[in-house]
């Protein structure tokens, strides 16, 4: 099947071969693409509904000691959140290698909070499975998504 690498004759560093029609069916790929839009879409999702409140009251899921030591209203970070979070999403949608990392380190954030609260050991554990997803999101990404050369401004 086709390679997952290309490396120039220049001597510059081999980088992932362009996704293909042929590489779409590779396996690394399909979980790259899962991962990317469900760490793209919940973050963004979840993010918006710290400001409605529509699928719970996101407030009791914040230890008092962030409120206590800021000075701030939990109700209040709670929008810093939601603010956070959907940037976040934008960043995997974006630049998946560097996103996958950023919520990984974001999900490390929760699963501190949510022991510190007590009582919320599941949904702590929930979240270091996630965590663990956006760990191989950024990884896949490595070897998945095509780098652009320095001066093409970017790459993932």
């Amino acid at each position: 099947m086709a390679s997952t690498t290309f490396t120039p004759t220049s001597g510059a560093p081999a980088v992932p071969a362009p996704i293909t029609s042929d590489r779409v069916r590779e396996p690394a790929v399909q979980a790259f693409w899962v991962l990317r839009i469900g760490f793209a879409v919940a973050p963004i999702l979840f993010g918006l509904d710290k400001f409605t409140h529509v699928l719970t009251n996101w407030d009791k899921y914040l230890a008092p000691e962030f409120s206590d030591v800021l000075g701030v209203s939990t109700h209040t970070l709670m929008y810093v959140v939601g603010a956070i979070e959907v940037v976040a999403g934008l960043v995997v949608a974006l630049r998946p290698r560097f996103g996958g990392y950023l919520v990984a380190l974001w999900l490390a954030g929760i699963i501190v909070n949510l022991l510190m609260i007590g009582g919320y050991y599941d949904v702590a554990l929930r979240d270091f499975g996630l965590f663990l997803g956006a760990i191989a999101l950024a990884r896949l990404s490595a070897g998945v998504v095509d780098r652009t050369p320095p001066l093409g401004g970017g790459g993932v």
